[in-house]
């Protein structure tokens, strides 16, 4: 009878396993993401920084005549416009802000291939308090890029919950 009962427990032990293992590999694959999201962002922050003492109306103008977009479109003029008010000082602090942001991309990252349970919470606070920012801004102005990188951040803040709560269920469960 005891043989019995220690297979048993055996095999809850080998699907535990199994199943923490399918889940680790989606946080894998979050945290691969994360740190794709921060490396592009550095790649950003670092042609924002390349920009700092160049003329960007002027720059911006070559690019739309060699895109043969009409430069007397409403578009090129509003983007001109907004690219006019950009001066050296706020493309320094553009850039900080981007790399801050990848910054907190790698954090997340690595904290979730690395398995660490503070990385999980780490992201699901960080990508839920971005939430109501990005619901905002779908509403105000809807594209189908911002509607996808929505829903694949309320998937992980989904994934994340559902994947927290388990991993606290397991925990009361040894302790018991």
């Amino acid at each position: 009878m005891e043989a019995g009962c220690v297979t048993e427990v055996q095999n809850v032990e080998t699907a535990k396993l199994k199943t923490r293992h399918r889940h680790d590999r989606w946080l894998m694959v979050i945290g691969g993401f994360k740190l794709l999201k921060g490396l592009l962002f550095i790649l950003l922050g670092i042609g924002a920084l390349k920009l700092v003492h160049r003329d960007i109306v002027d720059m911006l103008t070559r690019w739309v005549i060699d895109m043969h977009f009409d430069p007397e479109s409403k578009f090129v003029n509003l983007l001109l416009d907004k690219a006019a008010l950009i001066d050296a000082h706020r493309l320094k602090w553009i850039s900080i802000a981007i790399f801050c942001y990848a910054g907190l991309d790698f954090i997340e990252g690595t904290g979730l291939v690395l398995e660490k349970t503070w990385a999980e919470y780490f992201t699901l606070i960080l990508t839920a308090s971005f939430l109501p920012w990005e619901f905002y801004e779908i509403l105000r102005h809807p594209t189908w890029v911002k509607v996808v990188l929505t829903l694949v951040n309320v998937l992980v803040v989904a994934y994340l919950v559902f994947y927290v709560q388990g991993r606290l269920r397991e925990r009361k469960l040894d302790e018991q």
